[in-house]
């Protein structure tokens, strides 16, 4: 059993003001492997005061000695990643293969990519008119990150706030504590001084709404629901801070007859599927074009058939259970929503697969004939569920895949250049993926519309914790 009871404040590990708890839970066989202390105001208005005194001087750090405590952090989670990895396969139930090849492998890569970013930044140029610009830290910075992703959005935060000489009080998922604490064990180690960063848990309600309402907050940048991420803007308007949000998705994947259908189809399949289909930029909608309809219905079908699901702890490519019972209740929920309204079930429905009927595992599922009006066409349904649409144009098809409250990524599956320039163009999303290609580290991530505002990762992740200063040139 762990015992999470201390908070991360002004450089040391000490005892919350509150004296709530919640159990810490093990998806893949529903039972509680820990308990986990919950913070309130008081420990919120503490972290935001170790923060704000740190403010004073570590904003004032020349970027070579922040590069340098980047470089020392960075050794430190390559030592760690392994630690990573077990933690968050514990708490969320992330296969361990993929957890070290793409949870924990997080924590480097997106770091390798600040470090460049700041590395080639100019925090003071010369404008076109002979007016000087600077970049300055933006202040105490508010971070809230969520469970599916847990060191991906807690590196993609913490980092550029580290970075640019801002300080920070990180409120990660309560229900993935583990990870999150080795996270703050590794930027300890690091030699970060006291107060630059600080960790509190606690739910969202309390800690969360604590801090995006706090006076000394100067942004807040969230990443989980669109609903959340709301509530997040609302109680930031009064003191006007930033807000950065990254939120959902229902990403649309255009499958066009010209693309070489046996592997990217199955690919496609695979990609929905990965992470148990909760990613909030997963290619949950597939379009397919009309003519090669049916053979896409095939290879889909045997694709998904052939997706294994088991056990987070055992090596391989299999995908593990969803994170709790309310993730899986909404799942279910939605699948006999995608029955009721008609759409032909070809791989899965509803219920566990056979032999992991402990934990919170589902069946990999796919619609067939769905339309875009359907509830599981237009609503995030965070789990392994595909939905496959048809269209009879490219302009049916582009017009279909913007037709989404979303916007945070698309993909496109063709074997022309042209169509693949000329549809990218056209989609309304933030990130575009072409034939199975992701963008790296460094490359920023965010999306349009209800996916959010700003952009995460490199140079832009950087911009988003900076203010601008402008003046002109000094004359006597």
């Amino acid at each position: 059993m762990f015992t999470l009871n201390k908070f991360y404040i002004d450089g040391a590990w000490v005892d919350p003001s509150a004296t709530e708890t919640m159990p810490v839970m093990n998806p893949a066989s529903n039972s509680q492997i820990g308990v986990l202390s919950l913070g309130n105001g008081d420990d919120v208005n503490a972290a935001v005061a170790a923060a704000k005194k740190a403010f004073e001087s570590f904003s004032k750090t020349p970027k070579a000695e922040r590069l340098e405590l980047l470089k020392r952090l960075l050794a430190v989670s390559k030592a760690r990643q392994e630690d990573l990895a077990q933690a968050i396969t514990t708490e969320m139930g992330a296969p361990i293969s993929m957890s070290r090849a793409s949870q924990a492998d997080c924590a480097v890569g997106h770091l390798e990519g600040f470090i460049a970013a700041l590395e080639s930044s100019e925090e003071r140029e010369t404008l076109a008119n002979g007016d000087i610009l600077s970049r300055e830290p933006i202040g105490v910075c508010g971070l809230i990150t969520p469970w599916n992703w847990p060191i991906n959005q807690i590196a993609l935060k913490v980092i550029p706030a580290l970075a640019t000489g801002s300080t920070c009080v990180l409120k990660p998922s309560e229900h993935t504590p583990l990870s999150a604490q080795i996270y703050a064990e590794m930027v300890h180690e690091a030699g970060y001084p006291a107060g630059v960063f600080n960790l509190v848990f606690g739910d969202g309600p309390t800690v969360g709404s604590a801090l995006s309402r706090h006076k000394d907050v100067a942004m807040m940048s969230f990443t989980g629901s669109t609903r959340a991420g709301i509530l997040v803007t609302k109680d930031a308007a009064d003191t006007v801070k930033r807000v950065t949000l990254e939120l959902g998705g229902k990403s649309p994947n255009l499958v066009f007859a010209d693309c070489d259908l046996e592997t990217r189809v199955a690919e496609s399949v695979a990609e929905c599927f990965h992470n148990s289909g909760q990613s909030c930029n997963a290619p949950t909608r597939m379009l397919v074009e009309s003519s090669c309809y049916d053979k896409v219905l095939e290879i889909a079908a045997e694709a998904g058939k052939a997706q294994a699901v088991g056990e987070p702890t055992q090596i391989g490519d299999h995908i593990g259970p969803l994170f709790d019972q309310i993730q899986y209740d909404r799942v279910q929920k939605l699948i006999q929503v995608g029955i009721d309204e008609g759409a032909k079930v070809l791989v899965g429905g509803l219920g566990k697969p056979e032999g992991l009927e402990d934990g919170w595992y589902v069946k990999p599922t796919i619609f067939a004939d769905v339309t875009n009006e359907m509830r599981i066409a237009r609503e995030e349904i965070f789990g392994p569920v595909l939905v496959i649409i048809p269209f009879d144009t490219e302009e049916e098809g582009i017009r279909l895949a913007n037709d989404t409250d979303y916007g945070l990524a698309a993909y496109l599956q063709t074997g022309s250049l042209e169509r693949a320039e000329r549809v990218a163009s056209q989609l309304r999303a933030g990130g575009i993926h072409i034939n199975g290609q992701d963008a790296g580290y460094g490359s920023p991530f965010g999306g349009y519309k209800q996916s959010g505002n700003g952009r995460e990762g490199g140079r832009f992740g950087l911009e988003d914790f900076q203010e601008l200063k402008v003046r002109a040139p000094i004359k006597l």
